[in-house]
């Protein structure tokens, strides 16, 4: 950090098991990853290069050196992977991923039909040899899985070998756990907290009043995907209550000082 400040949220240190800031890179050029590693390395636990774009990103190769140059793991999207599942091609990703030495993959059926059992059986094979993330919730917003379905398949997926399980919301942040207005599913996110340990689930949360709300319920250290690159340091301001919408909840009320601030924090604050 920059400078000390006192009553600061303990947060997890890299490489982290939670509190993990996973980061979508839709698109960077090898310039912008430089940029962005700069800046970011040490609030970015993951990269995740979205959907399909690192098919048509040029200079993939040096970009991925970047990354790698700043400890940062990368990732292909889950809608790659079932591109190659819908063409039946999953030992040529295998290969890909030999290729490029990603030691990450995810594992989704968002799209295209994929059955339960088989995906468990697709997560428990690549788990021998990468680090798992698999996905759960679909893409179309008028699919709504009811909660104890969640449960049970995040339960099946962790099973079969998932390092941690995303919960669907797509970039855009209204789908999955979230309505299509973005308004958080929130009796579903207590159904699945209350039987499943937030530790083991990555919540998409792109936008800034989704992230806010995943931090107040979980606290600081909850993992949290599809944040755009340019926001990863203001989301760590956001676990540190460094910004207005976190800032009293997290430091210690201790004394006269404190309990007034305190007190007066709804009377006289500007908001960001």
């Amino acid at each position: 950090m920059s400078y000390q400040l006192n009553h600061l949220p303990k947060r997890t240190q890299k490489p982290r098991e939670n509190g993990i800031t996973l980061a979508l890179d839709k698109g960077y050029s090898v310039r912008q990853v430089e940029d962005f590693c700069e800046v970011a390395s040490g609030h970015t636990d993951l990269v995740k290069l979205g959907w399909g774009t690192s098919f048509v990103t040029p200079n993939l190769e040096k970009k991925l050196a970047v990354y790698k140059r700043f400890d940062i793991p990368v990732f292909f999207g889950g809608t790659l992977f079932e591109a190659y599942i819908l063409r039946n091609q999953l030992e040529d990703y295998i290969e890909l991923l030999h290729r490029f030495e990603l030691k990450y993959v995810e594992v989704s059926n968002g799209t295209i039909w994929l059955s339960e059992n088989r995906k468990n059986e697709i997560i428990h094979q690549l788990s021998q040899e990468f680090t798992v993330l698999s996905e759960v919730g679909s893409k179309n917003p008028d699919d709504i899985i009811p909660p104890y379905k969640w449960v049970n398949i995040i339960n099946g997926e962790l099973a079969a070998g998932a390092w941690k399980v995303i919960c669907e919301a797509r970039e855009s942040g209204n789908v999955g756990v979230f309505r299509p207005n973005g308004e958080i599913r929130s009796g579903l996110i207590d159904e699945i907290a209350d039987q499943i340990s937030v530790d083991q689930l990555l919540f998409e949360a792109p936008k800034k009043e989704q992230q806010t709300w995943f931090i107040k319920k979980f606290g600081s250290n909850v993992n949290l995907g599809n944040i755009e690159p340019s926001e990863v340091i203001s989301l760590e301001t956001l676990r540190l209550g460094l910004r207005s919408d976190t800032l009293f909840d997290f430091f210690s009320v201790e004394g006269p000082d404190f309990q007034k601030l305190y007190q007066n924090s709804n009377t006289g604050f500007s908001q960001d």
